[in-house]
């Protein structure tokens, strides 16, 4: 176990990590993230994520923190409560935040997946953080191997989409990758057939899902872009009823990754 480091004040680390919670430019540079609360903590842990360092409000115990505390990698710190409920976010309640170190975004990590099988999910230019983390546990849960956030977008390492994710998060191989291009070509190099969401496309039990599949879902508002759509090789659309106009990007995605589970099993 590596030795305690005690932060009282809001010195250079405790700035450093602070910002970690709104700036993803510095998240990205210094390629680490915060993960707040006991289950994403736990999932990170459990699926080999690199901790960095843990964060313990000083004071505190329980049988779990106290696990974390003497069994996981990484810098122990013991910080100020105050200081610490900053990082974990007050309704959050936690006594442990991870510093977890962010993974490499190379399309060949798809092939590295613990389900090497499971259908591919690309959020396409997603602008909610939310969605991310909400599509990110519907994929866990209906056995996908990969999330890949293409585009301007936001960021699934953003807290929003991790506390959204409830730790669905690492249970996947998460990349973020400029535009279609990268992904495209892994899948046609083996053996991915690509399905988009649209509201104009054919019925979705009628699209076969089997096999290798890409399963693209398009921004909130604008849906796939042009780019997306021509690489696609089938459409699928969700029949509605009643009033609404459209579905949440993240619902649309949940219910074609069931029909995916569905139809695979």
């Amino acid at each position: 176990m590596s030795a305690e480091l005690r932060v009282t004040r809001e010195n250079a680390r405790f700035q450093q990590w602070e910002a970690l919670l709104t700036n993803r430019s510095k998240r990205h540079r210094s390629r680490e993230f915060l993960v707040q609360g006991v289950r994403p903590i736990t999932r990170a842990v459990e699926e080999g994520w690199t901790v960095r360092a843990l964060l313990r409000a000083d004071g505190t115990s329980s049988a779990w923190a106290d696990d974390l505390w003497s069994t996981t990698d990484g810098e122990r710190v013991l910080m100020a409560p105050e200081l610490h409920a900053r990082l974990s976010g007050r309704e959050e309640g936690g006594e442990l935040v991870a510093v977890v170190e962010l993974p490499e975004d190379g399309v060949s990590r798809l092939e590295e997946s613990a389900r090497p099988h499971g259908p591919i999910v690309v959020f396409d230019r997603p602008t909610s953080p939310g969605n991310i983390g909400t599509l990110a546990r519907s994929a866990d849960a209906f056995g996908a191997s990969a999330l890949v956030v293409t585009g301007h977008a936001a960021d699934p390492y953003d807290p929003q989409a991790v506390r959204a994710s409830t730790g669905s998060l690492f249970a996947l191989t998460v990349l973020r990758v400029p535009g279609p291009g990268p992904v495209v070509e892994h899948a046609h190099a083996h053996g991915y057939r690509i399905v988009g969401t649209d509201e104009e496309g054919s019925a979705l039990a009628e699209v076969d899902l089997g096999g290798r599949v890409v399963v693209v879902v398009g921004n909130e508002t604008h849906g796939l872009s042009t780019g997306w759509r021509t690489v696609c090789d089938d459409v699928a659309s969700i029949a509605m009823v009643g009033t609404a106009s459209s579905l949440n990007a993240a619902v649309a995605g949940s219910i074609v990754l069931h029909e995916t589970l569905r139809q695979r099993s």
